[in-house]
């Protein structure tokens, strides 16, 4: 397993849609299998496949992070993920590792259903709420091309610019 460079806030890549998978092959599995050790190296959350210049709709989630059951740890891998339905609402801070030592507070649905394909081509559901809605609904903004920034008011936005500026000129 490689440790993947994480692209930085100004990359033409992660304005891009990605594109859906229609075959999970080895390359595939060695990607996902990159990019949770990138994001764990990293200290991240999650990981999308933009964010390492993949431009495929391929996201990985390390819950051992944030994960107090036992059993409930193991790494998420979701490929082709579509958000089936969302409820409620939920405001709390968000940072990303393409815009490191930036954060805002962001307002997202709560209760999220998001379905997809696992590395074994299965179908897989997650029904959740709260922080792992988050973590979900924010890589899936990725790989719609969204940063969490974009959630932001304008004025939110014009106030971390010179920020945002800097880091797109590194």
């Amino acid at each position: 397993m490689a440790i993947l460079p994480i692209r930085i806030y100004g990359d033409p890549v992660l304005r891009k849609q990605a594109k859906e998978i229609t075959r999970v092959d080895e390359s595939i599995r060695k990607l996902a299998l990159d990019m949770l050790k990138t994001v764990k190296e990293a200290k991240g959350i999650g990981l999308s496949a933009n964010q390492v210049g993949v431009e495929k709709k391929l996201f990985v989630v390390d819950r051992s992070f944030f994960s107090t059951a036992p059993n409930d740890d193991s790494p998420l891998i979701v490929i082709n993920p579509v958000l089936v339905e969302s409820h409620g609402e939920q405001t709390s801070e968000e940072g990303c590792l393409s815009i490191p030592g930036t954060y805002a507070d962001v307002t997202r649905q709560l209760e999220v259903l998001v379905k997809g394909i696992d590395l074994d081509e299965k179908e897989i559901q997650i029904e959740t709420k709260g922080f792992l809605s988050r973590v979900l609904l924010h890589e899936i903004d990725h790989l719609n091309g969204l940063l969490f920034i974009d959630h932001l008011s304008s004025i939110r936005r014009r106030l971390l610019a010179k920020k945002l500026k800097k880091l797109s000129t590194r």
